[in-house]
Formats: structure tokens, sequence, C-alpha cells
């Protein structure tokens, strides 16, 4: 029996909510995750870097609507190495954000430039049974050492039946959750991958916010899967 994708998963994860037709989604998502109730879509900006997302300005004053760049990634398998996969992400953000004047500062003055604050979040829905959890850049550092550098990533598990208010919170993300869940369920009973697939689409309720999506791309997402 062929296994879904773990990569392609992950790739599923960006279709739906990395795409400039479903900033909506992203921005639900993102109020999930951080309690807020922002409305206008718009005001995202999504990058070209892997999978990040950040929130943009408004005008070139570097008046902001979002104060925050959000670095945002869905895994299928636990890596405590991901503090160090968003150091990476992280810098290549600002470096864009500052070479696409986007973001207007001046890295040589004389006075601090304000900088959008990040905000790190990974995804899990891994079949390994995690909890929630913090990862730490310091803890792939010789114990007692001590960094000049901090990174912090917020690991949320967002399996079918994990973080219920969360996904309750963001109707997308709780179609995702239990979209893939299904996917494994109709697996185990012995369904070829592709059967599945059909099988847990049309298992999502007919008010599904992403099943017209996912109908539409039927064929893009079985290949991811």
């Amino acid at each position: 029996m062929a296994e879904i994708n773990r990569e392609n998963k992950d790739r599923l994860f960006r279709f739906i909510f990395g795409s400039e037709e479903n900033k909506a989604w992203t921005l639900s998502l993102y109020n999930a995750v951080n309690g807020s109730s922002y409305e206008n879509p718009d005001d995202i900006i999504i990058t070209t870097i892997e999978d990040a997302l950040y929130m943009g300005m408004k005008d070139d004053n570097a008046f902001l609507i979002y104060d925050t760049i959000n670095l945002y990634e869905q895994q299928s398998t636990y890596n405590p190495n991901l503090p160090l996969r968003y150091l990476i992400y992280a810098g290549m953000v600002y470096s864009g954000l500052i070479e696409s004047g986007k973001w207007k500062i001046n890295l040589y003055s004389s006075k601090i430039q304000k900088l959008p604050v990040p905000k790190c979040v990974c995804f899990y829905n891994g079949t390994a049974n995690k909890d929630d959890e913090v990862l730490e850049l310091s803890a792939a550092f010789p114990e007692g050492a001590e960094s000049d550098i901090s990174v912090r990533v917020h690991m949320l598990n967002i399996n079918y039946g994990r973080n219920m208010e969360l996904l309750r919170a963001c109707a997308p993300l709780h179609d995702y959750s239990f979209l893939i869940d299904r996917i494994r369920f109709h697996q185990k009973e012995g369904m070829e991958i592709g059967d599945a697939v059909d099988l847990a689409v049309d298992e999502l309720s007919n008010d599904s916010v992403i099943k017209p999506f996912i109908l539409k791309n039927r064929a893009e997402v079985k290949r991811m899967c």
C-alpha cells in the first residue's frame, strides 16, 4: 500500500494556505493562531521564499497594519532542527524586504531601525504522538554555552482531534486536518492512495470552505498525495 507522500502533503498545506487565490484562508489561519480578528486579506504579502508568510505594510511610511513577520510551515515529521531553518528563513525574508524596497530602512543609520517582529509557527500533523512544543535554537548548542542569537519555534499539533479550539477558529485548517485524517483512515483500511483521496474529499461536508477548491483542483491534490 502506497503511503501518503509526506513532502507533497506539506505542499498541499502550502497549496491551500500559501497562494494569492486563498489569502483569506491565510488570514483566517493568522487570526486563529494569534487570537486576532483582522478582516482584509489584501494586507497579506506572500513571499516566494520557501513557504514563509509575512504580513505587509500599508504605505511607504512604514506604517504597519500588522507588525509581524509570520513564518509558517507544516511538517509531517518531527524536526528538532526547525529553529535553525527558521533562523535562515527569517534572514532571507528580512533581506528580501529590504532589497525589494517593501521595507525602507537604512542599515547604516546611526538611529535604530524598526523591524517587524518575527513569529515562527510549525503546524505538525505527523503520525507520531507529539504534544505542542516550543523548540529553541539553544538546544543545539553545547550544554551551558551562552549564545548571542535566540530562536523559538512554536510547534502546534493540528492532527484531527488535537487543538480543536484552534481548528474551530480556522475553518480551512479544520477541513484540511479532517481531510488528511480521512485519507489516513482509508489507507489503513487497505484502500489505494488515489481512492483514499477521492473518498476523503467526498466526505468533506457540503459546507466545507475548502471543498470547492479541492474539487476544482482534485487531480493536482491527488498528485500531491
